[in-house]
């Protein structure tokens, strides 16, 4: 019986788990006015690194500690973040249907100018993978914590191919196998994530000055 104990390991990962259904459900009711996503998902990732270290948290008092004490940052970085993205989603558009239709030397010419975005999108990618994560570590300028984001995930490169793949595995699972998952969602990427990310994010916890990383 000593498995299903309250101090077994087995145990504490099903409460972590539990935690995560819960850190869910706070991060999409945070989320939903669309704006507040960045400070939702800076709360979350905050709630789940001290579970990751196994700190003792009351879950909701830090998750809405966090989202009021980064708000108005993580706010301006989701802002840009949602810009930039919705700037590349569309260009991505745009450029595939020119290239559909066009012949020769202009469709090498959109081929290259997609390939182009492709590439930006894939600098958008890390950045956001990084971004809330670090602002939920460490206080620095909001163009600092997008450069160090982008140098952190791309020095770390197995991790931020590691965290996007639990995103898209998440993803995947729940819109084509077993819809009922989304209980999990977010939450569960991100605790799985946090413990990815976690001693990278512990090395740079120090970093306080303007393009440190």
């Amino acid at each position: 019986m000593k498995f299903f104990s309250y101090e077994s390991k087995f145990s504490q990962l099903l409460i972590k788990i539990c935690y995560t259904c819960y850190l869910n459900v706070l991060w999409l009711i945070c989320s939903l006015p669309i704006f507040t996503i960045g400070a939702s998902t800076t709360a979350l990732y905050y709630v789940c690194l001290k579970i990751v270290r196994d700190e003792d948290s009351n879950v909701a008092a830090q998750f809405f500690r966090s989202f009021k004490e980064n708000f108005k940052q993580a706010t301006v970085i989701w802002l840009i973040m949602l810009g930039v993205g919705l700037f590349l989603g569309a260009d991505a558009y745009i450029l595939y249907h020119l290239r559909q239709i066009s012949e020769g030397s202009a469709a090498v010419l959109w081929t290259l100018v997609l390939a182009v975005v492709i590439a930006a999108a894939v600098v958008y990618v890390i950045v956001l993978e990084y971004v809330f994560p670090l602002l939920a570590s460490v206080s620095n300028t909001t163009k600092a914590m997008l450069k160090n984001s982008l140098l952190i995930g791309t020095h770390y490169l197995f991790a931020t191919i590691l965290v996007f793949a639990v995103h898209f595995a998440m993803f995947f699972v729940v819109v084509a196998w077993f819809t009922p998952l989304i209980i999990f969602g977010e939450g569960l990427c991100a605790l799985i994530s946090a413990w990815l990310l976690n001693n990278i994010l512990i090395s740079v916890s120090g970093t306080r000055e303007e393009g440190d990383a």
